[in-house]
């Protein structure tokens, strides 16, 4: 009988190898099968070593998807049979990205389960940007939120009052099909037109578009960009 394996979320980064940490690159290395995000890049996948079996479970937004249900099986099958499962998610895996369920099945199963961090796309666009995330003058408060619920829709749930907060700055995390509505709900809240903003598309990778603007025209600018990729999106003073 074998042995019980292990399970590791591992966080890809962005999409730019280089900014893989060496705990990743450790991990990936380690790894009997990789479980990946359709958004991990090739260039990630290539530390896998040679012959290891790669598994796409990636979800595309508003699009076919590998049910969460499905990812969360093959973890605990694979590490039963005495793997080591690398689950690579991108970007960092507790931030939007199903860690919570994915953990709970692990523990439900009684596999040994690890997180090891990564870049989030919310550091990788603003370094892009070549902008801070807070300023210590005009913003003292960072807050990321989901674009969209479980239905595809923008929540209902969103504290609107602390999104118009003037002195955060905040990050939308899939942001394409609600960012509209997101702008004019801030807008109504008494967030000012003219507060900056901007959009990352395919922060970190050659692939890279951004968008500068303010929470009034960003839509528009982003509608006429027709954008392919994924995109976040970044508001506040501090983004200017």
């Amino acid at each position: 009988m074998n042995k019980t394996g292990s399970i590791i979320l591992v966080g890809a980064g962005p999409g730019d190898p280089e900014l893989l940490t060496l705990k990743a690159i450790k991990a990936i290395k380690s790894a009997d099968i990789i479980l990946h995000d359709m958004l991990v890049s090739d260039a990630v996948l290539a530390y896998a070593p040679e012959g290891v079996e790669k598994i796409s479970v990636g979800k595309k937004g508003h699009g076919p998807s590998c049910r969460q249900d499905d990812i969360n099986s093959l973890m605990v099958e694979h590490a039963r049979a005495g793997k080591c499962v690398v689950r690579l998610k991108g970007g960092d895996p507790t931030i939007f990205s199903r860690a919570g369920e994915e953990l709970e099945a692990a523990q439900a199963a009684g596999i040994s389960i690890s997180i090891i961090p990564g870049i989030t796309a919310a550091q990788a666009a603003a370094a892009s940007l070549g902008v801070p995330l807070t300023h210590r003058h005009h913003a003292r408060r960072l807050q990321f939120v989901t674009g969209h619920d479980h239905k595809g829709a923008l929540p209902s749930d969103i504290d609107w009052q602390a999104l118009a907060d003037p002195a955060a700055t905040t990050v939308v995390y899939m942001a394409k099909k609600t960012l509209a509505s997101l702008c004019d709900a801030v807008r109504e809240h008494g967030l000012p037109d003219n507060t900056p903003a901007a959009l990352v598309m395919d922060a970190s990778l050659p692939t890279q578009h951004i968008i500068r603007g303010t929470i009034a025209d960003l839509p528009t600018r982003m509608e006429d960009a027709k954008l392919e990729g994924p995109v976040i999106a970044l508001i506040g003073k501090s983004i200017s």
